[in-house]
C-alpha cells in the first residue's frame, strides 16, 4: 500500500490532492480529443475566411488562430473555471483532461489561487473576445485590430505570469526535465501563447499606426489636426 499523498501522479511526490481518483480515459484518446477538434477548428476557420473573399493568407491563418483560442479558452478553460473543486475525482472528459495536463502543471488539481483566477479571466474574456475578433475580421469592423491588439496583449499577459510564478517556485509543479510533461504539455503548449500573440500585438501596432498616420495627415489637409 502506497504511503497517502504518493497515489498520485503529480509534482511535488508529497502533494496532497484529496479525493483523486486515476483518468479510465487513455492519453491517446485525450490527445486525440483536442487536436481533432483544434484541426478542424483550423479546417472550417481556413475555410470560411476564403469564402469570405478579401482575407490575405497570412490574415486567414491569424483568424485560425483565433477561433482554436475561442474553443481552448471558451470550453476547455471555461471546464476548469467552473469544475475545478470537483477536478480531483471527477472523471468527466474534460475534467480528465485537465487530470492529464496537470501532470505537466499540478497547480491545476490543486486548485492553486492563482491558476483558478488567470484561467477564469481567460475563458470568461479572452474566450469570446477571441470569436468576437474572427467575426469583426470577417465583416471588416473598423475595430478588428483593437481587438486583436486586446486578446493578444491580455493572453501574453497571462501566459508571461503563469510562467514566472512557476519559475519563482522553481517549476515544482511538474517532473523537470520530462519530454512529455514538461516540454511539451509545460513547455511548447504554453509558449504558443507567447510567441503568437507578440507577433499579432506587432501586427496590431502596424496597422493601427498607419490608421492613425492616415488620421493625422486628413486632419492637416483640412486645416491644424485635432489631437486627442
Amino acid at each position: 500500500m502506497e504511503k497517502a499523498g504518493l497515489e498520485h501522479p503529480y509534482w511535488p511526490r508529497d502533494l496532497s490532492v484529496p479525493g483523486y481518483t486515476p483518468n479510465d480515459r487513455s492519453v491517446a484518446e485525450i490527445l486525440a480529443f483536442l487536436f481533432s477538434v483544434s484541426g478542424a477548428l483550423l479546417a472550417g476557420t481556413w475555410w470560411a475566411t476564403g469564402r469570405a473573399g478579401g482575407l490575405s493568407g497570412g490574415r486567414r491563418l491569424a483568424l485560425c488562430w483565433f477561433a482554436v483560442c475561442g474553443f481552448v479558452h471558451g470550453v476547455i478553460e471555461g471546464w476548469f473555471s467552473l469544475h475545478y473543486r470537483s477536478l480531483p475525482s471527477d472523471q468527466s472528459f474534460l475534467s480528465q483532461l485537465w487530470k492529464e495536463y496537470s501532470k505537466g502543471d499540478s497547480r491545476y488539481v490543486i486548485a492553486d489561487n492563482f491558476t483558478v483566477c488567470m484561467e477564469t479571466i481567460t475563458a470568461w474574456a479572452w474566450g469570446p473576445l477571441s470569436v468576437w475578433t474572427v467575426l469583426a475580421f470577417v465583416s471588416s469592423q473598423p475595430y478588428r485590430f483593437v481587438l486583436q491588439l486586446i486578446v493578444s496583449l491580455g493572453q501574453l499577459y497571462g501566459d508571461v505570469l503563469y510562467f514566472y510564478t512557476e519559475y519563482r517556485d522553481g517549476f515544482s509543479h511538474s517532473q523537470l526535465g520530462h519530454p512529455l510533461y514538461f516540454w511539451f504539455y509545460f513547455v511548447f503548449m504554453n509558449a504558443l501563447w507567447i510567441v503568437i500573440p507578440c507577433l499579432l500585438i506587432l501586427d496590431a501596432w502596424r496597422h493601427l499606426s498607419v490608421a492613425q498616420a492616415l488620421s493625422d495627415r486628413a486632419g492637416g489637409a483640412r486645416g491644424r489636426p485635432k489631437r486627442e
